[in-house]
């Protein structure tokens, strides 16, 4: 068996609403060439990497992405599990000569 990665594919709607732009945006960028797609049932499928190498080519998607499109939510996207995020008193810890530590004792 070989080693595909695998291909992810959104609707027009799905790419407009993740980067806060217009269908009408994403179709022109499809009829221009610049987006990877298929067919699929009669509705275009566009290659998510494709989809985010377009829109950091472009400044004002990239903005809008920012802003109106998924960017808007990562400020709010907390980690809870401790396991994934630091502790900010092991963060603060300093060693005995004043470098900041890991926290882990066993790292010395």
């Amino acid at each position: 068996m070989t080693n595909v990665a695998k291909i992810i594919r959104v609707s027009v709607s799905e790419a407009a609403k993740l980067f806060g732009v217009s269908t009408r945006t994403v179709r022109r960028a499809v009829a221009e060439g610049h987006l990877g797609y298929v067919v699929v049932r009669g509705r275009y499928k566009i290659n998510f990497e494709s989809l985010v190498k377009w829109s950091q080519g472009r400044p004002t998607v990239r903005n809008k992405l920012a802003s109106t499109g998924i960017g808007q939510y990562v400020e709010r996207w907390k980690i809870r599990n401790k396991l994934f995020s630091p502790n900010p008193k092991l963060v603060a810890q300093k060693d005995d000569e004043g470098a900041p530590t890991d926290g882990h004792p066993e790292a010395r």
